[in-house]
């Protein structure tokens, strides 16, 4: 919604104030659809030649989250911290072979289903039922989990952060490329230097809105999509961090009240909760 709004602002400020001081519409509209196809092709095409299909795929993908809102709320945490809660103090109350079944088939386990959307999102059951699984086999101490976290969580910072390079790759290149279709305009009003001072004037005007169009996509569109993808990539990486903080706190010996407190205090600001809130969130699940 707030990337839509950006662009009109955008939209309103650039060409309002062209028309406000007496500037000819007409001339942009005229040469908009040959420099688009000129800019648009050449850029999708080196986006296609420059990233592998999983990367182009990512980023398709991506690009069309940016167009929704977070899903990473207060709510989510709370209900993500209430999960590790309860599977937590299921272990602690019955021992860590109690909640072999659940870590092992998350999709039938009661304390997955309680948890609505966050215990029915593959990659963060996955992620948890992952390092449960070791604790349970009791064959890695904590530090060694540690760092298979970290790794694990590097590779998916690595995965997601490709198509946010690939978005300011294409950010980078559409100024060029504006440059590129402007400098074929010149060409073609080169050949036609018998023409009308008027008729020259106009194809000149043409040539250049190619180079205006690079700029404009490249710094009002392009590169705020790559900078918001970024911003939601951050995001996914903190859940994940909660996660990791949790359950290494309850590997440390802190019981499961305590542990999730070490995973909300992870959280950014803005989306965490506070401690009453969460103490009362969780007695009530």
């Amino acid at each position: 919604m707030f990337v839509i709004i950006g662009w009109v602002v955008v939209m309103l400020c650039v060409f309002g104030v062209y028309i406000f001081h007496g500037g000819n519409i007409g001339v942009i509209l005229t040469a908009l659809p040959f420099e688009m196809i000129t800019i648009g092709g050449a850029t999708i095409g080196a986006f296609i030649a420059n990233n592998q299909m999983k990367v182009i795929k990512a980023t398709i993908k991506g690009l069309g989250t940016c167009f929704k809102g977070s899903k990473y709320t207060k709510a989510r945490y709370m209900d993500l911290l209430a999960l590790m809660f309860d599977i937590l103090q299921k272990a602690r109350k019955e021992g860590l072979m109690a909640i072999e079944s659940d870590v092992e088939d998350p999709h039938n386990s009661e304390i997955f289903k309680k948890h609505g959307d966050v215990g029915h999102d593959h990659h963060v059951v996955e992620f948890i039922t992952d390092y449960l699984r070791m604790m349970v086999s009791g064959n890695l101490n904590a530090h060694e989990i540690e760092s298979l976290m970290d790794s694990e969580i590097d590779t998916h910072h690595q995965e997601e952060h490709a198509a946010v390079a690939a978005l300011q790759r294409i950010a980078g290149g559409l100024p060029a490329f504006g440059i590129v279709a402007a400098v074929l305009g010149v060409v073609n009003t080169m050949g036609s230097v018998g023409q009308a001072p008027a008729i020259l004037g106009g194809m000149i005007a043409s040539a250049l809105v190619g180079t205006f169009l690079g700029i404009l996509l490249a710094y009002a569109f392009a590169e705020p999509l790559a900078g918001l993808l970024e911003q939601k990539v951050e995001e996914a990486g903190k859940e994940l961090q909660c996660i990791k903080t949790t359950l290494l706190a309850s590997m440390q010996g802190y019981n499961p009240s305590t542990a999730i407190e070490f995973g909300r205090k992870v959280l950014y600001s803005t989306e965490r909760p506070s401690f009453t809130e969460l103490e009362t969130f969780v007695k009530k699940k």
